[in-house]
C-alpha cells in the first residue's frame, strides 16, 4: 500500500497540492516562531553595560520569550487545526475511489495504510520547502520585534540544525495526525454505501463529531464560567490570556458541530433572500453540509483570534485608562527633569503637589536548591503624605503611611505566586546597592498600577523625570496658574495626561496585534482560498448537470459566489460567538479585580476583516467556478472525475 500510495500521490498531485502548501506554511510559520524564541531565551547580556542598562536588555529578552512564546502556541494551533480539517475534507471527497479499492480487496487496514502513507510523502515534502521558507519568515519576524520595540536592538536569531529535524518531524507528525481521524471513517464506510452516496458514507455527524464538538464546546463553557469566579489577585497578563483559555475549545467544538449549524443558518437565510438562484445556492449550501463547514472553518478561526485578541487588549487599556481617572485626584501633571515639589507648591494658586517617580529595581527570588536570580520591575517612588492626597488607594493590608526608610507596599497583582504579607522582607537591588526593604503595605489588585510604590528614600540621585500632579486652589485660576507651572516643565490637565498613556497604550496594542496575528493571519488567509479551491475542485460535473438543466453559465457562477457568501457568514458568526466568549470572560474578569465593567470591541478592524472574507472567497469562488466550467458540460455528464 505504500507504493500505492505514491503512485496515487503521482497520479493525483493536483489534489494535494493545497494540503502541501497548508503544511508548508504551518511548518515555516512554526519553525520561524521557534527559532526566535530559542534565540531570544538564550541571547547574552554582553559585557560592560551599567546595571540599569543590563537589566533593560534583559528584560527586552524577556519580553520577547514571552510574546513569542504566545506566537508559537497560536501558529502551532492554526496549523494543526487547518491541516487537519484540509485533509479531513480531501478524503471525504475520494470516498467512491477508495470504495473501489474495497470493492477491488482491499482491506480497511490497507486503506488506512494507504492515506498515512500520502500524508506521510505530503509532510515530507511540505515540511521540506516549509524549512526552506522558515528563514525568511524567521528574518521577517525579527524584523518586527525590533521594529515594534518588543526585542533590544541587535537581536537576530541564529539557525539551530536540530530545529530542521523537529521541523520535518512535526510536518510529518501534523499531517499524519490530520488524515489519521479521516482514515478511520474511511475505512469503516460499506463500499457499496460509498458508492452509491447513501447510509454511512453521506452520514456528515458521525460519533467521533458528536464527543468532540460537545466536549469541546462544553470545555469552553466551563473555562469561561470558571476564569472570572477565580481569586482576584491575578495578573493582568492572566487576563489576557483568556483568548486562549476560552477561544481554542470553542473553536475546534463549532468547528465539529459545523455540519449541525450549516443547515440552520442556510435556512435563516432563506428568508432573508429569495429568488431562484439564491434558494438553488442555499440548496447547496445544505446538502453538501461538510464541504460548507470546512470552507468556512478557517474564517471562523482567523475571526475568533483576530475578535478575541482585539477585545482583550483593548479593554484591558480601556479599564486601565478608566482606573487612573477614578483614582487619581489632581487637575493637572507637571512633568520636571528634577524634583521640583517645593517650587511648584510655592506657586500662586496651587493647593498641593505629589511628586512622583518611576524607579527601575530588581527583585531578588530563590528556590530550595540555593539558585538565586533577579527580576526586575518598575515601582512608583513617592511620598507617603502627599501620595495619599493624590490617589484614592486603600491600602489592603497594613498603611501606606509608614512608606518611609527601607520600606515597600506591593501588590498582590505583581505576582500571584507570591504570598507577600505585611513584615516581609524583600531583598532588592537600586541603583547598584543591595537593600534590604520591608513591606509596610499590601496595595489592592490594579491593572493600571503600580504594582510596587517605594518609599522616597530608595530613590536614585538621578532618577527622573518626575511626575507632579498638582490640584489647585478654590480661587485660581486655572491659565494662569499653568503658564506659571510651564517654568518648570510640560504642563497638561489631568484627562490630557491619561489620555496620552491610554493612546500609547493603544500603540503597544496595536504592536502586539501585529506581531501575534501578521503571520497567523497570512497563513489563515492562504488556508481559506487553499478550502475554497479544493471545495470546487469537486464540483465539475455538479456544475455540468446544473447547465444542462438549463443554467447558463454565468448563472451557475453566480450561484457558487452566493453560496461561498453563505459559507463567509457562517464562519463570520461562528468566529463571533467564539470570540464573545472570551469578550465576556475578560469583561467579568476586569470587573472582578477593579470594580470596572468595561467592554471594548475592535468594530473598524472585524468589519475590515468581514469585508476582506467577502471579497477573498468571493473572488477565489468566482474564478475557480469559472475555471471549472470552461468544459462543455456533455462532456462530463457520463465522464469519470
Amino acid at each position: 500500500m505504500l507504493s500505492m500510495a505514491g503512485q496515487t500521490f503521482r497520479d493525483r498531485w493536483q489534489v494535494f497540492v493545497g494540503a502541501i502548501v497548508t503544511v508548508c506554511l504551518g511548518v515555516a510559520l512554526v519553525q520561524s516562531s521557534l527559532l526566535a524564541l530559542i534565540s531570544a531565551a538564550t541571547a547574552a547580556v554582553p559585557p560592560g553595560l551599567s546595571q540599569a542598562g543590563a537589566a533593560a536588555l534583559q528584560e527586552g529578552y524577556d519580553y520577547a520569550v514571552t510574546l513569542l512564546g504566545m506566537v508559537l502556541g497560536l501558529a502551532t494551533f492554526v496549523a494543526v487545526f487547518i491541516v487537519g480539517t484540509t485533509f479531513a475534507f480531501t478524503v471525504a471527497q475520494r470516498r467512491q475511489e477508495l470504495s473501489l479499492l474495497r470493492l477491488t480487496g482491499a482491506s480497511r487496514g490497507q486503506i488506512r495504510s494507504l492515506l498515512v502513507g500520502e500524508a506521510v510523502l505530503l509532510g515530507l515534502i511540505g515540511s521540506a520547502v516549509g524549512a526552506l521558507l522558515g528563514l525568511p519568515v524567521m528574518r521577517l519576524q525579527v524584523w518586527m520585534l525590533i521594529r515594534l520595540d518588543f526585542a533590544p536592538p541587535g537581536f537576530t536569531a541564529r539557525w539551530l540544525p536540530w530545529v530542521l529535524l523537529v521541523s520535518i518531524g512535526a510536518g510529518v507528525l501534523i499531517s499524519v495526525l490530520g488524515v489519521l481521524a479521516a482514515s478511520l471513517r474511511a475505512a469503516r464506510i460499506r463500499p457499496l454505501e460509498a458508492l452509491r452516496e447513501t447510509g454511512e458514507a453521506v452520514r456528515v455527524m458521525t460519533a467521533s463529531r458528536w464527543v468532540l464538538g460537545i466536549l469541546c464546546t462544553a470545555g469552553g463553557v466551563l473555562l469561561l464560567a470558571l476564569f472570572p469566579a477565580g481569586d482576584t489577585e491575578r495578573p493582568v497578563w492572566f487576563v489576557q490570556l483568556t483568548p486562549f483559555l476560552v477561544s481554542v475549545p470553542l473553536v475546534v467544538g463549532f468547528s465539529a458541530l459545523a455540519p449541525l449549524i450549516v443547515p440552520l443558518v442556510g435556512r435563516l437565510l432563506g428568508l432573508i433572500f429569495h429568488g431562484r438562484l439564491a434558494e438553488l445556492a442555499l440548496a447547496n449550501l445544505r446538502f453538501d453540509a461538510r464541504r460548507s463547514a470546512s470552507t468556512a472553518a478557517p474564517i471562523m478561526v482567523l475571526v475568533a483570534f483576530v475578535a478575541s485578541i482585539g477585545a482583550t487588549l483593548g479593554s484591558v487599556s480601556a479599564a486601565a485608562q478608566q482606573e487612573t481617572l477614578h483614582s487619581v485626584r489632581g487637575d493637572l501633571m507637571v512633568l520636571t527633569d528634577r524634583p521640583a515639589a517645593s517650587e511648584l507648591a510655592g506657586v500662586d494658586g496651587v493647593d498641593s503637589v505629589s511628586p512622583q517617580t518611576t524607579v527601575r529595581f530588581e527583585l531578588r527570588s530563590g528556590d530550595d536548591y540555593g539558585n538565586v536570580w533577579y527580576l526586575p520591575y518598575d515601582g512608583l517612588a513617592a511620598d507617603p503624605v502627599s501620595y495619599g492626597r493624590a490617589h484614592q488607594v486603600r491600602a489592603a493590608a497594613g498603611d501606606l503611611a509608614d512608606l518611609t526608610g527601607p520600606a515597600i507596599a506591593v501588590s498582590p497583582s505583581a505576582d500571584p505566586g507570591r504570598d507577600w504579607q505585611v513584615g516581609d522582607i524583600l531583598q532588592l537591588r537600586v541603583d547598584g546597592k543591595e537593600r534590604a526593604v520591608h513591606i509596610v503595605a499590601l496595595l489592592p489588585s490594579t491593572v493600571s498600577g503600580p504594582y510596587f510604590v517605594l518609599s522616597p528614600e530608595l530613590v536614585p540621585p538621578d532618577a527622573g523625570p518626575w511626575q507632579n500632579i498638582v490640584r489647585l486652589a478654590d480661587h485660581a485660576d486655572e491659565p494662569d496658574v499653568e503658564a506659571a507651572l510651564g517654568e518648570f516643565g510640560s504642563v497638561q490637565t489631568l484627562r490630557e495626561w491619561v489620555d496620552e498613556g491610554a493612546a500609547a497604550q493603544d500603540r503597544a496594542t496595536g504592536h502586539i496585534m501585529i506581531v501575534l496575528l501578521s503571520m497567523t493571519m497570512l497563513y489563515t488567509v492562504i488556508a481559506i482560498i487553499n478550502a475554497v479551491v479544493i471545495a470546487a475542485s469537486g464540483r465539475r460535473r455538479e456544475f455540468a448537470v446544473a447547465r444542462v438543466t438549463g443554467l447558463s453559465r454565468g448563472q451557475v457562477v453566480r450561484v457558487a459566489f452566493w453560496e461561498s457568501q453563505a459559507v463567509v457568514i457562517i464562519g463570520l458568526l461562528l468566529g463571533g460567538v467564539a470570540a464573545a466568549g472570551s469578550v465576556v470572560g475578560v469583561s467579568v474578569a476586569i470587573h472582578r479585580l477593579i470594580g470596572i465593567t468595561v467592554i471594548s470591541i475592535p468594530w473598524p478592524l472585524l468589519i475590515g476583516l468581514a469585508l476582506g472574507a467577502a471579497v477573498l472567497v468571493g473572488v477565489t469562488s468566482v474564478v475557480t467556478s469559472r475555471s471549472h466550467t470552461r468544459t462543455p458540460p456533455v462532456r462530463l455528464i457520463g465522464a469519470r472525475e
